[in-house]
């Protein structure tokens, strides 16, 4: 009965031991555990796996692709939010490499500069009619004909000219007799640059010319034709200018924060696309004293030596200041390598702690690049340390672990684009051209824009395709509501013939990358023509300063969303709005 009466109790004790480890939680206890459950999820973040740049304080779904958040892992380390750190195994893989800042050297460096071949102006010279008349034959019809010095160039109906013939042939027979009043009415003649081979005809056979040969008294190119078949031309007023292409300007676009490196008589080498091998130097000989309001730039120019005229005016050329005269010692600057754009923000990775892989994001303001280095305004001081090779591996790194990056600038970022001021162009300046023409250079946009699509996708196949288009394009354009419009003529043929040459350029580009390379120059060929003619559509000119390596490249668009050609997905939103047009 004892016995009985142990073992119940054993039993009971041995139920009771299990009971608690199984159920021995108190309702307190659970509530503990619930509330501390529940400020544990409060308290992380959350991002999409495709897209790290989105970070919300719940779960849910990313706007952007409609996937899952995931939950972000919290640093435990002490860093600060701005503030991330990489494995060493990481740091080997991605090949980063980093670079002390320190002040820049007076050793010598280089300022790039674009712009174009233009006519020199002060060899422009002017055929004019030195008589009244109206003009029934002309031999120059065409800008870039090649006139000579003697050359026939118009037949002109002259009524003064008539009488003043019949004059002449009355006091050639009287020149015995009345020498002074022949020699007056020769010399008449001679103010009218009438040559004497045609006064001595006259003379001989009696007979007037009608209607009368003007023969031109320059040489050079036709850069413009005033007047056509048909036309009345007054005393003095221009029938066509010709230019001497012996030389030429190299006319440059310096922005605001180069103007202070750059000043006349410095050596600038000079360099066309058409001749990658070819370098000519020369001098500065102007600086425009008014800065170019929309585009905030001065114009900078060259004369070239142009004898053998391998440099046709509308040709791109790059210009390099081969030595600064004045440098500023105290002027930091960094490897153009370590900067990364967003937009109009440039941005540098700082490695913060230099025992440790520890980086943070650093917004910079830039100065003047000069060669492969930038000058820096603002943002980082003498003896940061600063990534200069594998920036996207840690902006990558950065914004996996939810940290501000290129694409992001705080934790917390939202999806909303930001707002950037754009300089609209006035349609004023367009009122004279042709609607009909300006529908024309429509279609070309059109087709262009098809392009830039391609390239959007990273279709190479598609985008040769609408290369091949856009130039069949081009070629058919008609220009008879211009033709009456000498300037508009001489700019067209300018402009489109160099795009052309350009989209022939481009069929031959195998790969992606040379594609998109010779794809800004196409762009900056459209924008030419229509910052020209105008189109009845507003047109947006965007800008990313990375493409083209780092030189910055423009396209156009019909939308101020950012959809970049150069990168596609990789880098889809980088770039800004320059302007409207």
């Amino acid at each position: 009965m004892n016995k009985n009466i142990i073992y119940i109790g054993l039993a009971l004790v041995v139920g009771l031991g299990l009971g608690f480890v199984f159920f021995g939680h108190t309702e307190s206890q659970i509530l503990t555990e619930s509330h501390n459950h529940e400020i544990g999820e409060s308290s992380e973040k959350w991002t999409c796996s495709m897209h790290p740049q989105i970070v919300r304080d719940e779960a849910g779904s990313c706007p952007i692709c409609g996937m899952a958040l995931i939950p972000i892992a919290i640093d435990s380390d002490g860093l600060t939010a701005q503030q991330f750190k990489l494995t060493k195994h990481a740091m080997a893989l991605a090949n980063i490499e980093t670079t002390t800042i320190g002040e820049a050297s007076s050793d010598d460096i280089q300022l790039q500069l674009s712009g174009t071949i233009q006519v020199n102006d002060d060899e422009i010279f002017i055929q004019p009619a030195h008589f009244n008349g109206r003009i029934e034959k002309l031999y120059v019809t065409s800008v870039g004909q090649k006139v000579n010095k003697g050359q026939l160039v118009a037949k002109i109906y002259s009524p003064a000219l008539l009488s003043a013939q019949q004059e002449l042939i009355t006091a050639y027979k009287m020149k015995g007799s009345q020498p002074e009043l022949y020699k007056a009415v020769r010399n008449k003649f001679k103010n009218w640059m009438i040559h004497d081979a045609q006064l001595n005809a006259i003379e001989t056979s009696g007979t007037v010319i009608n209607p009368f040969q003007i023969y031109s008294h320059v040489s050079g190119t036709v850069s413009e034709i005033s007047a056509k078949e048909g036309d009345h031309v007054m005393d003095g007023k221009a029938i066509f200018k010709v230019a001497n292409l012996n030389t030429v300007w190299a006319e440059f676009d310096a922005y605001e924060n180069q103007i202070s490196a750059l000043q006349v008589g410095q050596t600038v080498a000079i360099s066309a696309k058409a001749y990658p091998n070819r370098i000519i130097t020369s001098k500065i000989t102007f600086i425009d004293p008014i800065l170019n309001a929309s585009t905030r730039t001065v114009t900078v120019r060259a004369v070239l030596n142009n004898s053998d005229h391998l440099f046709k005016p509308g040709m791109f050329v790059e210009g390099a200041i081969i030595r600064m005269q004045t440098i500023n010692t105290n002027k930091l600057t960094i490897p153009a390598s370590a900067v990364m754009w967003t937009g109009k923000r440039s941005v540098v990775y700082l490695k913060a702690n230099v025992d440790e892989p520890v980086f943070e994001m650093r917004e910079i303001d830039l100065g003047t690049k000069q060669g492969d280095t930038y000058e820096v305004l603002d943002g980082v001081d003498v003896g940061d340390v600063i990534v200069t090779h594998g920036t996207f591996t840690v902006d990558a790194a950065a914004q996996l672990k939810g940290k501000a990056s290129m694409m992001n600038t705080n934790e917390t970022s939202k999806t909303t684009a930001a707002v950037i001021e754009t300089k609209s162009m006035t349609s004023e300046k367009f009122k004279d051209v042709p609607e009909v023409f300006q529908k024309e250079l429509e279609s070309v946009l059109y087709l262009y824009l098809n392009l830039k699509d391609q390239l959007v996708d990273s279709d190479l196949k598609s985008a040769k395709l609408q290369a091949d288009l856009l130039l069949a394009r081009l070629n058919t354009i008609t220009t008879e509501s211009i033709s009456n419009h000498p300037k508009m003529m001489k700019d067209w043929k300018t402009i489109s013939e160099q795009m052309k040459t350009d989209l022939v350029t481009i069929q031959n580009e195998d790969n992606l990358k040379s594609f998109r390379s010779q794809f800004s120059t196409i762009s900056l060929d459209l924008i030419q023509l229509i910052e020209k003619y105008g189109v009845p559509i507003q047109v947006y000119v965007q800008f990313c300063p990375m493409a083209n390596t780092n030189k910055g490249g423009y396209w156009l668009s019909l939308s101020e969303e950012i959809l970049n050609p150069y990168y596609g997905a990789a880098m889809l939103g980088c770039g800004e709005n320059d302007k409207i047009l």
